[in-house]
């Protein structure tokens, strides 16, 4: 048994080596040949129908495709249709193009009338002939609140001075002083008025032009801001309805003082005439 294994391993041996000379001696020819076999083997082929993993993914696409088309597409169309009905509102009842268009005619029609106001204010109406009354009623006329500073030097130039001590007894003197005070307050005052009016006119106008240009959005800014401007000219209509207050108080202060005046002259004139009447 043991020599009949050593003769089968001697003669595989052999062939080996016989197999291994051969592939040595003829190497090409064995790489033309396994090239050919490689070529020429059998390869698998891919079925006609889609692989599962394939059909899941279909599955899938679709399935998203329908939520997205079904439910959020449902819900999108429907905020769609409430935009364009709150839209429709907005340009039928709310901001209708009709109204605004008819709004922006008032507007400029409006800016006429602003423009006329302008050219009759305008007007002079200074009278005055003499140099002196001419300086003083430029100065109250000017519109300008620059000119108060000079309104005192002028109207004391038309006026006079008050007088002195020896010219005038103390209630006098005070009943003159105190009536060229709010005289010239008031001057200076309707100075000041007068430039606030122009200054509320070129407003207005501003304000005016601003609307006619306007988003509907932005009017309830315009708004405010015309609200703001008015309530100012309430309250430059107050301090002109004070002075002219004051005005009228300060003469019923002198028409006191000169019945004051006149009282004291009668007491004093009746003690004379009784020194006169009764001499000692």
């Amino acid at each position: 048994m043991t020599e009949k294994l050593q003769r089968l391993g001697k003669s595989m041996r052999q062939s080996v080596s016989r197999g291994t000379g051969w592939v040595s001696k003829y190497k090409f020819k064995v790489a033309v040949l396994a090239l050919v076999f490689m070529l020429a083997a059998p390869r698998p082929v891919k079925s006609q129908f889609l692989d599962p993993c394939c059909a899941i993914l279909e599955a899938g696409l679709s399935t998203i495709a329908s939520t997205l088309s079904g439910v959020i597409g449902g819900g999108l169309n429907s905020i769609l249709s409430v935009d364009k009905t709150i839209q429709n509102f907005e340009q039928t009842v709310v901001w209708p193009q009709q109204l605004i268009s008819e709004a922006k005619a008032l507007v400029g029609q409006l800016q006429g009338v602003f423009t006329q106001i302008r050219n009759v204010t305008s007007i002079p109406v200074a009278s005055a002939t003499l140099p002196a009354t001419q300086q003083l009623e430029g100065n109250l006329l000017s519109a300008n609140a620059n000119q108060v500073s000079s309104t005192s030097q002028d109207y004391t130039a038309v006026y006079g001075q008050v007088p002195n001590q020896t010219a005038a007894p103390p209630v006098v003197r005070n009943e003159i002083d105190m009536s060229d005070a709010v005289a010239e307050d008031a001057m200076k005052r309707a100075i000041e008025i007068d430039n606030l009016a122009n200054l509320e006119i070129q407003a207005a106008s501003q304000i005016n032009q601003s609307i006619e240009t306007a988003a509907p959005g932005s009017a309830p800014i315009i708004e405010a801001q015309a609200d703001a401007w008015l309530v100012r000219a309430n309250a430059y209509t107050q301090a002109a309805l004070a002075d002219l207050m004051r005005v009228r108080a300060v003469d019923l202060a002198n028409a006191g003082a000169d019945l004051k005046m006149g009282s004291s002259n009668a007491v004093g004139l009746q003690q004379k005439i009784q020194q006169m009447l009764n001499p000692r």
